[in-house]
């Protein structure tokens, strides 16, 4: 058994700053030490910590993590900590136990607190090139378990009594899609895994996939036992090189071990997994557009009903689920529907993959509970605002995402309690904004991406997002009135309500919600005010403007 074992991030950031170069140095300097036989040295995934410190180092047993590595720091990691015993307190990051519960941690700069992970579980403590580490790990424990011991039923059962929700934005139950396709007619399946993921400002599930495919295979199994499909697609976004290069060597790994193919665990089940990368449309994250351009046809939505789990690829009923909803399944089947629910919240059990970006001190990849808080987030996650700005807004889930203003600091986040308040989780983006952010000009660079991605099937979001655009820039000129702020919302909700799809549908999204929350902006701007300063109108602040900036949350 090897004592040590190093792993270094493996992620395109790491890799375009030189991570390849990092693990030939520490191959080069273990040699030289004699400890090439006594140390493992590997990529990883996900090692939660900041950006800025990538390339970074995780040295095992004592989970002591380098960050912000090169080349020639190796030398004096592989001398002082690999042979003489001593951590390198210059290059250290922080240390601390991928595992538990959620425990706060010495602060350092750059340091992700520890996390309660699930789905992130094994990223950054596995080799993702590796299925015997991923069995060694608990891996296919699940599907062994399923296979063995459960039926069909069974499975769906427990799915749905752990209560799982679909994780790529909808909050759809997942058992129960799971359902609806068991029980719908026709001799052919599908299981389709959408890793399309092309909201802006979401990375999740790459790092998931990445990190760890063979979760993804795992969970993508499970799902086509429970409905009784012989063959999966993921659909992978077609920028993801790395993704899919780990994922096909994950597939090509399972078949040669017997774990894809035909006669799974010398049962009666068999299952395979193909790869199809998509070529960057935005309309694709959309679950019938997907299917269309899987069978080779212009990515453009379908008319539903009838939906995909009655008519999907092929004609045939298909299970679509997101990357980290299947993740879910796996822990779910082997730790039992009773363990899931003891995490998140009551109506939404488990835990929450978010990127974290904008005026915060730390951005990266986090998983926690559901229900926990913006404010836990910025503050325990995120490190407090950056420079020491005041809270202003989030947006949720991408583009796509509500506009929730400082009311929301303290709510659970979680798809019901935000949606019960009018706003809503999303896919799992969580863009933090200062006090010098204008919400209108945050609209405009929205709508500017969904008029350059609709794909123009119906007049609603074709016409909709262009006269949203030109009202706000309109605004931003000083040339717009209160008439035209209440057309904006009128043409918002008739997106909203008449979209053929969800694109258009959430394209109105960012707007009705800042409306709702800072329809004062809107007015100013129509005064020929723009209270940051950075629209066209660039005039004094007034003082009851200034006094509403003053008003803004501290949050640390």
């Amino acid at each position: 058994m090897r004592r040590s074992h190093v792993l270094i991030s493996g992620d395109p950031i790491s890799l375009s700053r030189g991570a390849e170069a990092i693990k030939s140095a520490f191959d080069a300097e273990l040699a030289f030490y004699g400890l090439t036989d006594e140390v493992t040295v590997a990529f990883t995934g996900d090692l939660r910590v900041a950006s800025t410190q990538l390339p970074a180092v995780m040295v095992y047993p004592e989970s002591v993590v380098y960050g912000a590595i090169a080349p020639n720091d190796v030398p004096l990691i592989v001398g002082e900590h690999l042979y003489k015993g001593r951590i390198v307190q210059a290059l250290l990051i922080t240390s601390q136990p991928l595992t538990g519960a959620i425990v706060r941690v010495p602060a350092r700069e750059g340091a992700l607190f520890a996390q309660q992970r699930v789905v992130l579980a094994r990223a950054g403590v596995i080799n993702p090139d590796s299925a015997e580490d991923y069995i060694a790990h608990d891996g296919y424990t699940a599907l062994g378990k399923a296979l063995t011991q459960m039926t069909p039923a069974q499975i769906i059962k427990e799915i749905i009594d752990a209560g799982v929700q679909g994780r790529g934005g909808a909050g759809f139950p997942v058992g129960m899609k799971l359902k609806f396709v068991a029980q719908a007619q026709g001799e052919r399946k599908f299981v389709l895994c959408n890793a399309d993921e092309s909201e802006p400002g979401t990375f999740k599930d790459r790092l998931i996939l990445e990190g760890d495919p063979h979760s993804i295979l795992e969970g993508m199994m499970l799902a086509a036992y429970a409905i009784g499909a012989r063959e999966g697609y993921i659909y992978i976004r077609g920028e993801y090189h790395l993704a899919r290069e780990r994922l096909e060597n994950a597939i090509a790994q399972a078949r040669a071990l017997g774990l894809l193919g035909e006669k799974i665990f010398d049962t009666e089940f068999s299952f395979d997994v193909h790869i199809h990368s998509g070529a960057g449309a935005y309309i694709c994250g959309e679950e019938t557009a997907l299917i269309e351009s899987l069978e080779g046809k212009r990515g453009e939505p379908r008319i539903r009903p009838p939906f995909p789990t009655t008519f999907g690829i092929d004609g045939c009923p298909t299970a679509v689920n997101n990357v980290e909803s299947l993740a879910n399944l796996p822990p779910i089947i082997r730790k039992g529907a009773a363990w899931y629910r003891t995490l998140g919240t009551a109506k939404c059990p488990g835990t929450k993959v978010y990127t974290m970006l904008g005026d915060v001190n730390v951005t990266g990849l986090i998983e926690v509970p559901m229900g926990t808080s913006l404010r836990t987030v910025i503050e325990v996650y995120g490190g407090g605002m950056k420079a020491g700005k005041r809270f202003k807004l989030a947006q949720t889930g991408g583009a796509s995402g509500s506009i929730l203003d400082a009311s929301f600091l303290d709510v659970p986040m979680d798809f019901a309690e935000l949606a019960s308040r009018g706003g809503g989780l999303g896919s799992g983006a969580l863009l933090i904004c200062g006090e010098d952010t204008c919400v209108v000009d945050l609209t405009h660079v929205l709508m500017r991406f969904f008029v350059a991605e609709s794909c123009g099937k119906c007049v609603p979001c074709r016409i909709g997002t262009t006269r949203a655009l030109e009202i706000i820039e309109e605004l931003q000129d000083g040339h717009a009135t209160m008439d035209d702020v209440q057309q904006l919302e009128r043409i918002a909700t008739n997106m909203q309500l008449a979209s053929f799809c969800g694109l258009g549908q959430a394209a109105a999204v960012p707007i009705l919600t800042g409306l709702r929350f800072f329809r004062a902006e809107f007015a100013a701007h129509v005064e020929k005010h723009c209270q940051v300063g950075v629209c066209a109108m660039r005039g004094e602040l007034n003082e009851s403007e200034d006094a509403s900036q003053k008003d803004l949350p501290l949050v640390k």
